[in-house]
């Protein structure tokens, strides 16, 4: 699209979608967008039915299956009604595969004269967010007809559906440059010598056929090079912030991405400077919109993010503990910039970390496991769908038993 003149500023969630009004067919896969563009109204139509056909689509039944299928639902502040274009689009109001992916592309709170004319322009009285709840809201996520998805491989992650382990159950974490506070950092080549020799020995395993393998690094190098190798995901400390190509060079691996929040680098993460918080986890939302942002703007979507509020980065132990407790602030306030950015993975690394050995008084890392079970616990009550552990059994049964109890909550409901 940008070779067309069509720069996208933001993106929804992706979506599983049931078909409908032709029924007996694939289920669908359904987006998105907010974009700026020279373009007028007809001009813009013309562009998107080009990329249609260079895309394989060619005529077939209507409503029936479709390679691609672009459409207009607002252009500005304009109500266009012509022989091949109305905007806004006819029938938004009655499907929740379309609403769903357009909510995610609003914030909470209302933030342009545009967004405002936006809802002005709908059938219901309360806007768009009166509109979406009564066709269903966010009930309607989860449902069989219609699920938040992930690409990953050749399958689609539906994360809600159970709390994923990283550190050996579900996901294998591999980096190669150390992250505690003060460390040295090694080159890029130094690391892709570390990493490459083990990513390429874990990847052989058997037993990985049904993992994910993800990459810990700041180097878009690196990152580069993993991909190529097979690994999955990408998980960077620094949200982009330590090498100006990350953004740019995820975006064109097409592979999920972990942005942490994470005040400087290691060597300056725990400086007095970066410890100041008056509202920490406010501030941490914030600053993890930042990232978002300019990886949305960087060619990422916002359905290949995943978000890291970096416990034990830039924090202090009643940081971490807000933190801990205070999930659900970090989504509302995300949310209030950008629905999508809030329905995104949460993943939190507790495990082992300092400030459970100031509060348990257990010195030495390895004793602090049944600490690191509370904090997971904490944290999946919470709204984290993935955790990072060391030890990986215990953990999972913990784990189990959240879901568990989760599961049976929101039966009650």
């Amino acid at each position: 699209m940008r070779k067309s003149g069509i720069h996208i500023t933001r993106h929804g969630c992706l979506y599983e979608t049931a078909p409908a009004y032709v029924t007996d067919q694939p289920r669908f896969l359904n987006s998105a967008v907010r974009a700026v563009t020279k373009l007028g109204p007809h001009e813009l139509l013309g562009v998107l039915k080009t990329i249609e056909r260079n895309m394989g689509r060619s005529g077939g039944i209507r409503y029936g299956p479709r390679p691609i299928d672009l459409d207009i639902l607002f252009y500005g502040k304009y109500q266009i009604g012509s022989d091949i274009l109305t905007v806004p689009h006819e029938r938004i109001w009655e499907r929740p595969f379309v609403m769903a992916p357009l909510m995610d592309l609003l914030g909470s709170v209302i933030d342009s004269d545009t967004v405002a004319c936006w809802h002005s322009l709908s059938t219901d009285s309360d806007g768009l967010f009166g509109l979406w709840e009564k066709l269903g809201g966010e009930s309607l996520i989860g449902k069989e007809g219609m699920k938040r998805v992930l690409p990953i491989r050749n399958h689609l992650w539906e994360w809600s559906k159970k709390t994923s382990v990283m550190g050996g159950a579900d996901i294998i974490d591999i980096g190669a440059q150390s992250t505690r506070p003060m460390a040295s950092r090694i080159s890029a080549e130094q690391e892709l010598d570390r990493l490459i020799p083990v990513l390429e020995a874990v990847l052989e395993m058997p037993e990985m056929e049904e993992k994910l393998v993800s990459v810990d690094t700041f180097y878009s190098d690196v990152a580069s090079e993993a991909v190529n190798k097979g690994a999955h995901l990408i998980n960077d400390v620094s949200a982009g912030q330590l090498d100006p190509n990350m953004l740019k060079m995820v975006a064109s691996l097409d592979v999920p991405y972990i942005a942490m929040h994470m005040r400087g680098d290691p060597t300056t993460m725990q400086s007095s400077d970066n410890l100041q918080y008056s509202d920490v986890c406010s501030q941490v939302a914030s600053e993890l919109f930042s990232r978002v942002k300019d990886a949305e703007l960087s060619g990422v979507p916002a359905w290949r993010i995943i978000l890291d509020p970096g416990i034990g980065f830039s924090k202090k132990t009643e940081h971490n503990l807000d933190i801990l407790t205070g999930l659900p602030v970090i989504r509302s306030e995300i949310a209030k910039r950008s629905l999508a950015a809030s329905h995104a993975p949460l993943l939190i690394g507790p495990s082992r970390k300092r400030f459970l050995g100031e509060i348990c008084n257990r010195p030495a890392a390895g004793e602090r496991d049944p600490a690191t079970i509370a904090s997971v616990t904490a944290g999946i009550f919470g709204g984290a769908n993935i955790v990072r552990v060391h030890n990986v059994r215990d953990n999972v049964d913990a784990v189990k038993v959240c879901d568990a109890m989760l599961k049976e909550m929101s039966i009650q409901l």
